[in-house]
């Protein structure tokens, strides 16, 4: 049984009609509920209590576009930033996370209950971009130049650790986290060893490897 109590409260037809008690669920199927009273053990079939749904808007961030779609959830439901879920549509089928949520006149709070929210604002994490800022080895900032990354969501990266992508081989300096990424105590790591998975980064610092002759084009 799909998130059916092992207990609900329902009027029994033997000795209490009008007043609920306290039944024990023993099967459920053809959309009813076999029970048997707590009181005195009668058995007999319930309609369970259907929670009312609502249906959210959901724009979904993608690799520098957009694109609306819809999810269907209880209409208590608490949606916050950083929340992650799948959704399933015709034409994608991946996981995203909750960047934002927004309320009727434009308030954009952390969380929402359901059947308040116009729209709830994500983006995709089974893939990612990371943008990375990669500096020369000499250390000079003037000729930093910046690119992207594409990796899986959960792809992790380390401070210390040197990374190749294509033509580009660098050494992680630092990384910035988004503000939608939880478990973290502050925004920017820079120790060796400090770790974060891509889907939480919003610009990892970098020294080139490549070679000693650096060259902004």
């Amino acid at each position: 049984m799909n998130d059916v109590p092992d207990r609900i409260p329902a009027p029994c037809p033997s000795c209490s009609p009008d007043l609920e008690t306290v039944h024990e669920v023993l099967t459920e199927g053809g959309g009813d509920l076999t029970v048997r009273c707590s009181e005195c053990s009668h058995v007999h079939k319930v309609q369970p209590e259907r929670q009312r749904e609502v249906t959210l808007d959901v724009v979904v961030s993608q690799g520098g576009e957009s694109f609306t779609a819809n999810v269907t959830v209880p209409e208590d439901q608490t949606v916050e930033t950083g929340d992650e879920f799948i959704l399933e549509t015709e034409e994608v089928l991946s996981t995203v996370r909750v960047t934002s949520v927004e309320l009727d006149g434009q308030k954009r709070p952390e969380e929402g209950v359901a059947d308040e929210i116009e729209t709830v604002w994500t983006r995709e994490v089974d893939n990612v971009a990371v943008n990375v800022t990669i500096h020369p080895q000499d250390g000079s900032r003037e000729d930093s130049r910046s690119t992207a990354v594409h990796v899986p969501g959960d792809y992790e990266f380390e401070v210390g650790e040197t990374e190749t992508f294509g033509d580009d081989e660098f050494e992680i300096d630092a990384f910035v986290v988004r503000e939608d990424a939880s478990g973290y105590d502050r925004d920017r790591y820079e120790m060796e060893g400090d770790r974060a998975v891509a889907k939480d980064l919003k610009r990892v610092y970098a020294y080139d490897q490549q070679s000693s002759a650096w060259s902004a084009w």
